[in-house]
């Protein structure tokens, strides 16, 4: 969906990415408008290193782009609908400087501006890896949708950086305010990310090892219990083909496989660079051969018939929207790059239906295993 956004000094054209005429979704919301009324009422200068955090769609960079912002994303998607909206409203991809949360943050930081990540978890990790380069001087300003700050989101800021407090609700979103006080550098202490714990002894081949976790990444403390029903389900034995982690996460299901089937190649891919470089650690730390990671749109760049399995546990949200779009990509990439007899593995709630898709897609829907609240299925490619 393309809409047009009004900032007080002009209307931009956004749109997410990858761009689909059917998504109703829009790129940016009142929490993106918001924070860019409140940068032009308030006379805020815009000078030296500007830095955006979190910024969805990029529609924040984009209307930003005079002022040759860093944008800071966990989102492979994010980065490519901010160039592609960069490019939309006539902005050159290096008027902002794109970074990845993985990526050194810029060592000086004068004006901070900070989309409010749903994942505490990725706010404090990057608060953290931030801090260093925030000084007495520099604006610090959040924005989210009040259903999206918390009052931990506010003792965050106000335990790394410094006293922070609230705007009034406009249109349902709100603004962060927060005063650096370099005198916390000590106070705030060291970054608890990324985190690592030791799986069940109910896990089979991957009972007692090790999981890496950094932050963002769903279930950073624990298995999730969906993932722990895959691993219960997961096809071994299948010895040299190439086997898919889609939508990765933290890697255990890939490195299951690889425990499982030495011979297999396995290919962990997600969208997230969080997600990817807990996969690499957790790979690491249990397994070895043949493998590859990738920060990627799911299945594009894997040629057709170049996949012998994929295995998915596609996610249902999209921020805070609930939409079956990510998944029925996935769906479709899978079937895609399989090889003709090749399989997709999925793992979902059992209201999700997703029998449906993959009968449509695949023409055949084979019931794995059930129980209570889960489903895994699998779809052979003819």
């Amino acid at each position: 969906m393309n809409d047009r956004m009004t900032a007080p000094w002009a209307e931009y054209e956004l749109a997410r990415f990858p761009e689909d005429p059917r998504d109703r979704l829009r790129a940016w919301d009142a929490a993106d408008a918001y924070l860019l009324r409140h940068l032009a009422e308030s006379g805020t200068h815009l000078k030296g290193s500007v830095v955006i955090l979190g910024d969805r769609w990029g529609a924040l960079a984009t209307a930003l782009a005079a002022h040759r912002p860093t944008q800071i994303s966990d989102s492979f998607l994010a980065r490519q609908a901010t160039r592609a909206n960069l490019a939309r409203n006539e902005a050159g991809e290096d008027a902002v400087r794109l970074l990845t949360t993985q990526d050194t943050p810029p060592d000086r930081v004068d004006v901070l501006l900070v989309r409010v990540p749903k994942s505490l978890a990725l706010l404090e990790d990057q608060l953290h890896r931030l801090a260093p380069g925030v000084h007495e001087g520099t604006v610090v300003v959040g924005t989210g949708m009040v259903k999206e700050i918390h009052t931990s989101t506010l003792k965050l800021f106000e335990r790394i950086l410094g006293p922070t407090r609230t705007s009034l609700a406009q249109q349902k979103a709100r603004l962060i305010f927060c005063a650096p006080d370099p005198a916390l550098h000590e106070a705030r202490g060291a970054n608890p990310w990324p985190y690592s714990y030791q799986l069940p002894n109910d896990t089979g081949l991957l009972s007692g090892r090790t999981v890496i976790n950094h932050a963002g990444v769903f279930c950073a403390d624990r298995l999730d219990i969906g993932t722990r029903f895959f691993l219960r389900h997961l096809p071994h034995g299948r010895g040299a083909g190439r086997v898919v982690d889609l939508g990765c996460g933290n890697g255990v299901v890939g490195t299951a496989v690889a425990l499982g089937d030495p011979e297999a190649e396995v290919v962990f891919v997600d969208e997230s660079y969080q997600a990817v470089a807990s996969a690499e650690e957790t790979y690491a730390a249990n397994a070895g051969g043949k493998v590859e990671f990738l920060v990627g749109d799911g299945m594009e760049g894997f040629p057709p018939g170049s996949v012998d399995v994929v295995l998915n546990n596609p996610p249902f949200h999209s921020h805070q929207a609930t939409t079956d779009a990510t998944s029925w990509r996935m769906f479709k990439g899978a079937r895609r790059a399989l090889r003709p007899g090749g399989e997709l593995w999925v793992v979902g709630n059992r209201h999700l239906g997703y029998h449906v898709k993959l009968r449509r897609l695949f023409g055949n829907s084979e019931l794995v295993g059930s129980d209570a609240k889960f489903v895994v299925l699998k779809a052979v490619k003819s």
